[in-house]
């Protein structure tokens, strides 16, 4: 299944909770509804991005690893 995004943030490289950082500054600029897909190579990213979406309601739809990398797709609530 492909997952229409609105945004594309790469914070592959960083460790947390930088990538947590860059998800909540992009999430800003959307709208309700519209999705952000974040690339971060930082193995612990799961788990900062699960706690912050459960705190604000915000839902992680997809989590896809390739190689080194884990791919979010996280809807804006």
């Amino acid at each position: 299944m492909k997952i229409e995004f609105n945004l594309e943030v790469d914070a592959s490289g960083l460790q947390c909770p930088l990538p947590l950082l860059r998800l909540k500054k992009a999430l800003v600029t959307l709208a309700s509804d519209q999705i952000i897909k974040i690339i971060t190579t930082d193995p612990a990213a799961h788990l900062d991005f699960g706690v912050y979406t459960d705190q604000t309601g915000h839902q992680i739809l997809e989590c896809v690893i390739e190689a080194d990398s884990r791919i979010f797709y996280i809807k804006k609530k």
